[in-house]
């Protein structure tokens, strides 16, 4: 199952189901399970570990080096699931300490050239599109969406089921089951996704008077909170909220609050979505 003109190291853990193309590149610390398959040229290094049925199509770089001139060579995992997509370029790396590892959830699919930086937590069936950066130690939730060229700040969350429309920026945390645009904004919340995920009408009607609660009103931070949590009782509603508490980076603005307030000459300062004191 191994090409003739594939170099994998003698010490590497490859299970015997797994194909490997010609003159892919197989590191001595890499675990392959079963059924995946490395394509031509692709090259798998570092302490790397693959869960089964993972495709690495030609070209990918996978378990790199983290571009962070702090990392001095230490033995930094890299830990992926089962049943992920890394086409052509794409490229993976490893943590930049020994107490962290990059890690990557299941059913993932990783398109041409994008990239996923060191530190990394990337949930279960995420679909990282053409060009996009992942900058290192961001976090993105299951089943997002981050289309084509988008670039995420280090330490950046996307939460669970957000999409990230093409050539956005995103320097603040993007909640769960909203639309994210532009640079640093938001316009409503994933309908589509939200119904396609099969998440009941009741809570997707929540979601849409929360999102109004949190994000289109003047209410301070701690007061829309405090009203969200007496009122909002559903599974993705205590999601949404406890997301919202945890920020670090501070919360995207809503793109129509954000216009609104340029209309009436009022400064974009809502509290809501600006870091905690």
């Amino acid at each position: 199952m191994i090409c003739s003109t594939a170099m994998v190291h003698p010490n590497a853990k490859i299970h015997p189901t797994v194909k490997v193309g010609p003159y892919a590149v197989i590191g001595e610390f890499v675990e392959l399970g079963a059924g995946c398959e490395v394509g031509a040229h692709a090259c798998l290094m570092g302490h790397t570990y693959a869960g089964e049925k993972n495709i690495f199509w030609a070209g990918s770089m996978i378990g790199g080096a983290p571009q962070d001139i702090k990392y001095k060579g230490e033995p930094t995992r890299l830990i992926i699931g089962n049943g992920n997509v890394f086409r052509e370029m794409a490229t993976v790396h490893v943590s930049n300490c020994l107490d962290e590892e990059t890690r990557i959830g299941d059913e993932g699919l990783f398109m041409i050239n994008s990239h996923i930086g060191h530190n990394a937590v990337i949930g279960n069936r995420v679909i990282i599109a053409n060009g996009a950066l992942v900058a290192g130690h961001v976090q993105i939730g299951d089943r997002a969406f981050i289309s084509g060229n988008v670039t995420l700040h280090q330490f950046v969350r996307i939460g669970e089921l957000a999409i990230v429309q093409g050539l956005s920026a995103m320097s603040c945390d993007v909640p769960p089951y909203v639309t994210a645009c532009d640079r640093n904004a938001m316009a409503g919340l994933n309908s589509v996704g939200l119904r396609r995920a099969g998440i009941p009408l009741q809570a997707r009607m929540e979601l849409k008077q929360l999102y109004k609660l949190l994000f289109r009103s003047h209410l301070k931070r701690k007061e829309a909170l405090a009203k969200a949590e007496e009122c909002f009782h559903s599974e993705q509603a205590k999601r949404m909220i406890e997301f919202v508490k945890s920020s670090k980076r501070g919360i995207v603005s809503d793109e129509l609050m954000l216009r609104r307030d340029l209309f009436r000459g009022i400064e974009a300062s809502d509290p809501v979505h600006e870091k905690e004191e």
